[in-house]
């Protein structure tokens, strides 16, 4: 083969490579991906734990998101990919067509043929006996003042003078195609490209999120990122009132890596303005920067939407937390008839090993709130859209086999129903709601009575007492000699009142079906145990308001009555509750923390001009026509003078028109003067 014909064989793959690089159809398919890739980069939170996106999509929809990258889609290799084929085949598309276009720009057209400008849809055609030169001078100022540049060109039978306007409608194309490279580039230096590459080679390895990282120094070399080592990355920094960091944690996949920054952020304050319903309205961070830079520290205070930027760092308030509040707390214990109580102090994010009936528990204290905002309950004398149930606790019972159950438990008693109740929630995992128990407030608005009611449940001697009490009353006509029976009613008695505690009426549905399977029977014994039970609940209950000074049951206030059906009410949940032990919070000393985004995006400014050029250029495009006029001088077959005005736009045809026949309107008037 010869040097021409490897020469034309290589410069015809050439062109086929930029034929499909630079086609329109590539480029809209893989914009088209790209912005449905951002849409659910938009869409889905980004770079959460993965035990949120299973309980959100379920484990089969989730391992095909993750396969995709969708949790990550920003940092994912093929959405980089495509964002170089668009920038490729974007650049193209500028290198193959600008040279024409800034070629046209400057051509004017002066060789246009006659007959071709006659047959166009905007032609007219005068005949003239002005002096030539006169009349193009005329000529050319009508289109100067019109708006044209013009040139002239002397032909061998036509003098041709071409006007054009709007050329920098092509500048549009170019602009609009550049921005959209820009946009991308600024992409790319935004993206977490360069730690996907780490993360590659083995030079990064993130942090499990079930990592249990007491300290932030025990975080290892190969997961902590010095300053100025990743280009770009948006980070979280949780810091307490009165506390400073000098990292931010970035969040990857179902990890995270720890992030130095060349400077220290101390929260001084944190404050947060409220509605009259306690939701939060506002929420500000007085901040100092501390920095060897500095001759000293740099205090600022931001807010959402007011962040503040130091060297190529912006700092936002992101969000709010408790920051390890000192808790005062009591604990009530279930089944214990001594109701032996203990008092207990416990700061937010530490845990307390106690020793119980249950064994050895861990009693760890998740999380604090001030305010509880919830929807008011629809017969809300008052009318109020939301209410504030008040302060609560957020705390996990662990055993000694590491297995929890979290708790939410409210300090003050909530109105409901026009009763007001204690209300404890529990759930054995994050997946599930809360199920909340109501123990009744009594008259003094404290859980004293409920916890003594239910400690007297569980005094057998007690019990046993008050249950051979209530049958002497209710057989004191039976014969003297039906000790034995008494005895076995007393037996039975106490004996549904264990069941109840430790089972609820469930336990005694369980026993009745071992007892018989005949449905009818079932039923009977169901009401005559439901009888007996009642009789001894009320009977503890009433010896219990006895201690508190009501002398006889004709003595108990309606208030009180409804107390005890609350109370039995609760009682029957008491052996779900899971925790052998009922946490009240008594007392705290709030301690705030402020959650702060750090990133640092270089890119952004190249962002920002590729969106500027990207809308200046479609303005172009859109809003400003490249528009061509045509007068030619001409002697026709008999040798009179003729002017042919032709003229075309490139947008918007029908305004165009107009435009031209108003010219030609005005230059019918110039002719004729």
């Amino acid at each position: 083969m010869t040097t021409e014909q490897t020469q034309a064989v290589s410069g015809s793959r050439r062109s086929v490579i930029l034929d499909f690089l630079g086609s329109m159809n590539l480029a809209i398919t893989i914009l088209v991906i790209v912005a449905i890739a951002s849409v659910i980069g938009t869409v889905l939170q980004q770079n959460q734990d993965y035990n949120d996106y299973i309980i959100k999509f379920g484990p089969f929809w989730h391992e095909y998101f993750k396969f995709l990258r969708l949790y990550d889609v920003y940092g994912a290799m093929w959405f980089l990919l495509l964002l170089a084929f668009l920038v490729t085949s974007t650049s193209v598309c500028i290198y193959r067509n600008v040279p024409t276009m800034l070629q046209e720009m400057r051509n004017f057209r002066l060789n246009s043929q006659l007959k071709a400008l006659r047959t166009m849809e905007n032609a007219q055609t005068w005949q003239v006996e002005q002096d030539e030169q006169t009349l193009m001078d005329r000529l050319r100022r009508f289109l100067s003042v019109n708006g044209y540049a013009s040139r002239v060109k002397q032909h061998e039978d036509r003098v041709v003078i071409a006007g054009m306007r709007g050329k920098f409608n092509r500048i549009g194309y170019l602009m609009a195609h550049m921005g959209i490279v820009v946009i991308c580039l600024g992409a790319f230096l935004n993206a977490k490209f360069d730690l996907t590459v780490r993360e590659w080679l083995g030079k990064l390895k993130l942090v499990p999120n079930s990592a249990v990282i007491q300290d932030i120094r025990d975080v290892p070399a190969i997961s902590t990122l010095k300053p100025g080592e990743a280009f770009a990355f948006r980070g979280n920094s949780q810091i307490p009132e009165g506390k400073s960091v000098n990292y931010t944690i970035l969040n990857i996949r179902d990890g995270w890596v720890l992030q130095q920054l060349p400077f220290s952020i101390e929260l001084k304050q944190f404050r947060v303005e409220q509605y009259n319903t306690g939701q939060p309205k506002s929420f500000e961070s007085d901040l100092v920067i501390h920095d060897s830079r500095l001759k000293e520290p740099l205090k600022k205070t931001i807010s959402v939407n007011h962040p503040l930027v130091y060297r190529g760092y912006n700092i936002y308030q992101a969000s709010f937390g408790d920051g390890g509040s000192h808790l005062t707390m009591k604990l009530w214990p279930f089944y214990d008839a001594k109701l032996r109580t203990l008092d207990l102090t416990g700061t937010v994010g530490e845990n307390r090993t106690l020793d119980t009936m249950h064994g050895q528990m861990t009693l760890e204290f998740a999380d604090f709130k001030k305010f509880n905002v919830f929807p008011a309950p629809k017969d809300d004398p008052q009318h109020r859209k939301f209410e504030n149930f008040g302060p609560s606790i957020i705390f996990r019972v662990r055993d000694d086999k590491g297995v929890a159950k979290e708790y939410v438990n409210y300090m003050s008693p909530v109105k409901l129903g026009g009763r007001y109740f204690f209300i404890t929630g529990t759930r054995n995992s994050v997946s599930e709601d809360y199920r909340y128990i109501h123990i009744p407030a009594d008259d003094k608005f404290t859980v004293d009575r409920f916890m003594k009611f239910e400690a007297a449940l569980n005094d057998a001697p007690r019990v046993t007492r008050i249950a051979r009490d209530t049958v002497d009353r209710l057989m004191q006509s039976a014969p003297s000699n039906q000790t034995e029976m008494k005895a076995t009613i007393v037996k039975s008695m106490v004996d549904l009142a264990d069941r109840f505690l430790f089972g609820g009426y469930e336990a005694i549905d369980a026993q009745i079906r071992k007892i018989t399977s005949d449905s009818a029977q079932q039923q009977k014994m169901a009401d005559a145990y439901t009888k007996v039970l009642t009789s001894l609940l009320q009977a503890v209950y009433s010896d219990v308001l006895k201690d508190e000074g009501v002398k006889s049951e004709k003595d108990i206030t309606p208030a009180q009555e409804r107390f005890y059906f609350d109370a039995v009410e609760a009682l029957r949940q008491i052996y779900l509750y899971g925790s052998p032990f009922y946490v009240q919070l008594t007392d705290f000393q709030q301690v705030q923390q402020s959650t702060l985004q750090v990133t640092r995006s270089p890119g952004n400014i190249v962002l920002y001009l590729g969106c500027a050029m990207l809308i200046a250029g479609v303005f172009l495009l859109f809003y400003v026509s490249h528009q061509r006029l045509w007068l030619v001088l001409y002697r026709d077959e008999a040798g009179t003078q003729q002017l042919l005005f032709a003229g075309s736009g490139n947008r918007n045809a029908s305004d165009f028109r107009t435009h031209y026949h108003d010219l030609a309107d005005r230059l019918n008037s110039l002719l004729k003067a």
